[in-house]
């Protein structure tokens, strides 16, 4: 009986060490990817910045509606209604700019061009 109840204990230990590791493994990650958007200094000009909207427009006309179309879904990207709600404003940079999203390429607006382009987003 005392060498089950030392069996028992120690698994529950383990399972504890364990849980444990994966907390701090996620947190980790977490503040990685937090750490990261933070540190990104085209970023942190972008939101520095004031954006116009007509200019927004003018930039999602020829860089964006092609693929994104605001009134049907017959388009290759998703409709952007609504997406300043769905995303942050540092995760749609992140989406613009990596082209990390196939088949959505990579575009590297300036700075002002990217605040212009969030403000009109945001509009939608």
């Amino acid at each position: 009986m005392d060498n089950q109840l030392v069996q028992s204990q120690a698994w529950l230990n383990r399972l504890i060490l364990t849980f444990m590791a994966i907390m701090l493994i996620i947190g980790l990650g977490i503040l990685g990817i937090y750490w990261q958007n933070v540190s990104d200094p085209y970023a942190r000009e972008v939101l520095s910045l004031e954006g116009n909207s007509q200019k927004g427009l003018a930039i999602f006309q020829i860089n964006c509606a092609g693929c994104h179309n605001l009134q049907a879904d017959r388009n290759v990207g998703p409709r952007l209604e609504n997406v300043s709600r769905r995303k942050s404003q540092r995760d749609i940079i992140y989406q613009v700019t990596s082209g990390k999203t196939p088949p959505m390429p990579k575009f590297q607006p300036s700075e002002q061009e990217m605040a212009d382009l969030l403000k009109y987003l945001s509009q939608l």
